[in-house]
């Protein structure tokens, strides 16, 4: 079993500014340690030019009471330097079982 360190994005949607009526997502990383449980990556037959890179891959983070309270917000974990998408978590306490997806794009560029 692998460890893991690394970011885990949440969206969160906040009024900007306060009292406009306008409402934006803003992004928050935050820091966490865990395993890397399963590391399956397979590329996908998409129809484009190139494949689509998915990785099936579980990873489990020591989760702190913020993730416990905004777990349904997070969207992407950083892995091998890309932002994946998570497509489910399961709370195993104290961790967050986090599956992963395809990568994550927001339309930015970092």
């Amino acid at each position: 079993m692998s460890k893991y360190h690394g970011k885990v994005g949440y969206v969160e949607t906040i009024e900007e500014p306060e009292g406009s009526g306008i409402w934006i997502d803003q992004i928050v990383e935050r820091n966490y340690y865990g395993d890397i449980l399963m590391n399956i990556s397979r590329w996908n037959a998409s129809g484009e030019v190139n494949d689509n890179l998915t990785y099936s891959n579980q990873i489990s983070i020591v989760a702190d009471p913020y993730a416990y309270q905004h777990f349904s917000s997070i969207k992407y974990i950083w892995l091998h330097g890309a932002r994946w998408k998570v497509s489910s978590i399961t709370e195993n306490r104290p961790r967050l079982i986090i599956t992963l997806g395809g990568m994550y794009t927001d339309g930015e560029e970092d």
